[in-house]
């Protein structure tokens, strides 16, 4: 080598020999990332829609139970009653979740019918809204280039795939979240006073899907922001009060209709007892109640419970994850303040999560736009760094690992075309091994997707379609609709929110003998019930004919004693659909 170093050598040196405290080089960043920006901006259209694509297939799936088919059903009832004020569940007045969702797939049932697509199609519209508001977010806070990697992310990121087809609240709260902190930046920086009319709607809207607990994830890291840069002025800035006052407005058909169901009625029934306030339970117990558990609605939880969680969540992202929280931490010299606007609400909320007794795992999804933007922001500072390509080899390695897993399980559970789906197993790890890759960044993303090909591939073309033929409910519902579809059904002391919702009409809910008998003057009808309670009915000289024992499985708590083929059928229970006539 000649004594003097240029500027191009001196980059390779320091990429072969970095240490986070290396000195910088001047035009560093510009060489390092020139010719990883035309690569990204080549593929990432290409990769997206993949990502896209991933998502559709559990479009046109049946709705899984308890709470996915429970929440079609609330909308179902509000279409058929064209009542949108009561929500109503379990055969009774329903208090739990806030209006919005159950709103957005009323309106789609409008359009489309009361069908699966329908319940799933305006959650996966505000998904891909949700892609959108991250795109901007991360461009504005970093660059184009971060925000692609973002997107990319979040796109296949396994607990938000499984949402779009396992559909209850989380694909809206996500969305108008991150859109409500996008808009806010707007706010901010004094643009246009739309940002402030459109921030306040979004959060009115997360709000009346979850509660107001969302603000903390909404606003928490802009509190932190202004206190860290002593900007105490924007406590009383008139824009945000504007905005909070918008919100409130906003907020009033959740209010309103809370208040029509329950305050106006304290002779109702709720969890148990009368005089139950729907205003109290939206402001107090469905938030701080759950958080301090003392609401009524309980649970139990650990500290830990979503460190482990993301962990499997955020596949196949998580090491990156993990070594984008790492970086912020230690050897982020770029730490521009305004970026604690979600630094700081992911961490809030991750505490507040943490330290809540009630705990679900599809919880942290809220967080998913976020932590994509954490993530990308790593990968994009070290798209060049040699070490770099050691998550590049650990990312091709749980391609290898999601291949194995898939084609055990495949063979464990005896599904049909099991040949053809490990083809088409082993031909993405072939394709994802051939293919030259220019830099570790690119080798991260493709591996990242060929893993969520393979894993997405296997849920919702083979493995979920056979879990749902346990779903007895649905099963009675065909029968139903095959046979007559005119009588009218009742589930007898059972539940099945499948049934509710794919069974013609409206289902009864009789939790007793009395319900049953005044049920019974309008025969024919359909009885779902257990095959004990059928067999007495029918010993008690019911006319009814056993129309169908559709096998049940709860198939959102898998055991192995199930998932293996030879075992399987001592663990399924049967249930009995009778036909009265």
């Amino acid at each position: 080598m000649s004594g003097n170093v240029g500027s191009n050598d001196a980059v390779v040196l320091y990429v072969c020999n970095f240490h986070p405290k290396a000195p910088e080089i001047p035009g560093q960043k510009f060489t390092i990332m020139r010719d990883v920006e035309p690569v990204l901006q080549r593929y990432f259209p290409w990769l997206l829609i993949i990502g896209i694509a991933l998502n559709v297939p559990g479009l046109w799936l049946e709705i899984i139970e308890p709470d996915g088919a429970l929440y079609a059903t609330i909308a179902k009832r509000m279409v058929l009653h064209r009542d949108w004020i009561n929500l109503w569940g379990h055969g009774q007045d329903w208090l739990d979740k806030p209006h919005f969702p159950f709103w957005m797939a009323a309106i789609s049932y409008s359009f489309f019918g009361i069908t699966s697509f329908a319940y799933k199609f305006p959650a996966f519209l505000f998904w891909l809204l949700g892609l959108y508001y991250t795109f901007l977010t991360a461009r504005d806070l970093f660059n184009v280039s971060v925000a692609r990697i973002s997107v990319l992310i979040s796109a296949v990121a396994l607990h938000s795939t499984l949402a779009n087809f396992d559909v209850r609240a989380e694909p809206y709260l996500t969305t108008c979240i991150i859109a409500a902190v996008w808009h806010m930046l707007g706010v901010y920086q004094k643009k246009s006073g739309l940002h402030i009319v459109a921030a306040a709607l979004f959060a009115a809207c997360a709000i009346m899907t979850k509660g107001i607990f969302v603000l903390l994830t909404i606003g928490g890291g802009w509190v932190l922001f202004w206190i860290f840069t002593s900007q105490w002025q924007q406590f009383i800035n008139y824009r945000w009060w504007v905005m909070l006052i918008l919100c409130l407005l906003f907020i009033t058909p959740e209010l309103y209709s809370l208040y029509a169901q329950f305050d106006l009625h304290p002779e109702k029934v709720v969890f148990g007892k009368t005089g139950v306030s729907g205003l109290k339970f939206f402001f107090w117990d469905s938030q701080f109640g759950r958080f301090f558990n003392t609401g009524p609605i309980k649970g139990s939880g650990n500290v830990t419970f979503f460190m482990h969680t993301t962990l499997w969540a955020f596949l196949p992202w998580s090491v990156g994850l993990v070594g984008g929280i790492v970086y912020l931490i230690r050897f982020d010299t770029n730490r521009a303040a305004v970026r604690w606007t979600i630094y700081g609400s992911t961490l809030l909320t991750f505490i507040l999560f943490s330290l809540s007794r009630f705990q679900l795992p599809h919880y942290i999804l809220i967080l998913f736009p976020y932590f994509s933007i954490i993530t990308g922001y790593f990968l994009y500072q070290k798209s060049k760094h040699v070490q770099l390509h050691i998550l590049a080899k650990f990312q091709q390695a749980l391609v290898f690992i999601a291949a194995i897993a898939v084609i055990a399980l495949l063979y464990f559970t005896g599904l049909k075309n099991e040949w053809l789906a490990t083809g088409v197993t082993c031909l993405i790890v072939a394709i994802v091994n051939i293919i030259p890759f220019q830099n570790p960044l690119q080798r991260i993303l493709y591996n990242g997707y060929a893993m969520a090909a393979i894993i997405y591939i296997f849920l919702f073309l083979f493995f979920y379609p056979f879990l749902l033929q346990f779903q007895s409910g649905r099963s009675a519902a065909r029968t139903i609709w095959e046979n007559d579809p005119k009588p009218p059904v009742a589930i007898y002391k059972s539940l099945s929110h499948s049934l509710e919702f794919y069974a013609p009409g409206e289902v009864m809910i009789l939790p007793s003998s009395e319900k049953l008998s005044a049920f019974l003057t309008r025969t024919p009808c359909y009885i779902y019930t257990s095959p004990e309670l059928a067999d007495s009915l029918l010993k008690s000289g019911l006319k009814a004919d056993m129309l169908a024992t559709p096998a049940y499985f709860r198939i959102t708590k898998l055991k192995s004693g199930f998932l293996n083929k030879d075992t399987r059928n001592r663990m399924l229970e049967k249930m009995s659909l009778l036909y009265v006539r």
